[in-house]
């Protein structure tokens, strides 16, 4: 059960392909919960379903009746919250699915969820079948969830604010974490906090937890997961990446490869933020500039923000930028830049034009770019990505900082977003594609070991 999103889809069909190359006798079935409906998600699944033919892939349909719409103040202040909720009511369509589409031919093995999904280890142990936490992101960030109970049991309530100056040690990071890198939820007073931990109390009731990384990448992290006493069995079996899945889907595709193939290798700086967040169009003004005056070639990928006050998923622009980009922008970079709405991201940066990438420092992006050697700029978003750009620059010194704390978070700093300098976006570029050799060198030599 993977949580909803390409990202999370994509790696944990790639471990189920490992998997049955494994032992063939596995009957593999997906239980797919899409609370948002993008359409490119469900392309996505589809094209899956047709290429993966020795899996299912079952979409479970909305819970009925349908829960109560959460309080918007609710939705803005605690999305986590609201989303673990949204999944307690699905526990009656996973026990049907699997009775259904599981237990009418085959035994139940197991379960694997996403490490939202733990309320379904109730239906696992219905069937008295074992469950795995699949954890989507590095083993440092499974590391700091693994710490939650053990904090709270001595300090009781969430991360303070106070000191943003302040560090704390956890075990899998190699260097104390400063508090203005920690992910939201753990100072939210509105259930986000203790929905987290909630989900962290429950790991330790599993058959173990599988998780997106490898060894050589994260050895502090790996190291201490495997001596604590905390934690169930760790199982690293990263890198997970999706090749075949992405090149059957998006339409923009063989117009942005071909476009590359037109560029002069390593000369094309890479922009993308994921498919699930958007930059708001004056930040967009910002980075429009630096591209311009940086002089360097590029490739921006740009999802259109939803209406003000909206909370939904980001759109594809397609080739309408009215009201985006800054005017005569994309005349004037015509001959050294393109903008696109979605873009194949992992065949991007395996093109041999790319040389860098901006990103919002997503854990499959990370992943992505650390496994064809190019080099990455933070610019973290949301979620765990201020930890991972951490990791990155700081524990393990392959990237680029632009912003290490930056935040674009739903309901924060009531909707006002910190706006990130054209110069600050331009150096980052310029070092990224001129400068700092020694992040690229050692971004090659992790290529070597992925």
């Amino acid at each position: 059960m993977p949580a909803p999103g390409m990202g999370q889809i994509a790696s944990m069909v790639e471990f189920a392909k490992r998997l049955h190359d494994q032992d063939q006798r596995f009957s593999i079935t997906f239980l797919l919960i899409n609370p948002f409906h993008p359409p490119f998600y469900n392309l996505y699944v589809e094209s899956l379903a047709a290429s993966d033919t020795q899996f299912r892939y079952v979409h479970l349909p909305p819970p009925l009746p349908p829960p109560p719409p959460p309080p918007e103040q609710l939705l803005l202040t605690s999305p986590e919250k609201n989303f673990s909720d949204f999944l307690e009511s699905y526990k009656s369509h996973v026990r049907d699915a699997i009775i259904n589409h599981v237990l009418s031919f085959s035994q139940l093995a197991g379960l694997v969820v996403d490490f939202f999904y733990t309320p379904m280890i109730d239906i696992a142990n219905e069937f008295a079948a074992p469950t795995y936490i699949f954890f989507p992101s590095g083993a440092a960030f499974l590391g700091l969830m693994l710490h939650l109970p053990i904090r709270h049991s001595l300090i009781g309530t969430e991360f303070t604010v106070s000191d943003p100056n302040s560090v704390t040690h956890f075990p899998s990071y190699a260097n104390p974490v400063p508090t203005s890198v920690l992910p939201a939820f753990l100072f939210n007073k509105h259930g986000g906090y203790t929905c987290f931990l909630n989900h962290a109390r429950r790991f330790i009731e599993t058959k173990g937890i599988i998780v997106n990384t490898f060894e050589e990448l994260e050895s502090c992290a790996v190291k201490s997961l495997l001596d604590s006493p905390e934690s169930p069995p760790v199982y690293a079996v990263g890198p997970l990446l999706d090749f075949a899945g992405e090149a059957q889907s998006g339409s923009n595709r063989d117009m942005i490869v071909k476009w590359l193939d037109e560029q002069p290798p390593s000369s094309v700086v890479f922009l993308c933020f994921g498919s699930l967040w958007y930059i708001c169009p004056p930040q967009l003004a910002e980075i429009a500039t630096a591209l311009e005056k940086s002089g360097h070639r590029f490739l921006w990928s740009i999802r259109r923000p939803p209406p003000q006050g909206e909370f939904e998923i980001p759109t594809d622009c397609g080739s309408d930028y009215e009201g985006l980009l800054p005017e005569g922008f994309l005349k004037r970079t015509e001959n050294r830049g393109m903008v696109c709405g979605w873009a194949p991201q992992t065949t991007v940066l395996g093109h041999a034009a790319v040389g860098g990438f901006v990103s919002h420092c997503g854990w499959n992006s990370i992943l992505e770019s650390l496994w064809v050697g190019v080099p990455i700029v933070t610019w973290p978003m949301y979620a765990e990505q201020q930890l991972n750009a951490f990791e990155m620059v700081v524990d393990l010194d392959l990237a680029v900082e632009l912003r290490l704390d930056y935040r674009n978070e739903l309901g924060g700093s009531g909707g006002r977003v910190e706006l990130v300098a054209a110069e600050e976006i331009e150096r980052a570029v310029r070092c990224v594609m001129d400068g700092d050799i020694l992040v690229r060198k050692r971004v090659r030599e992790m290529r070597e070991k992925s």
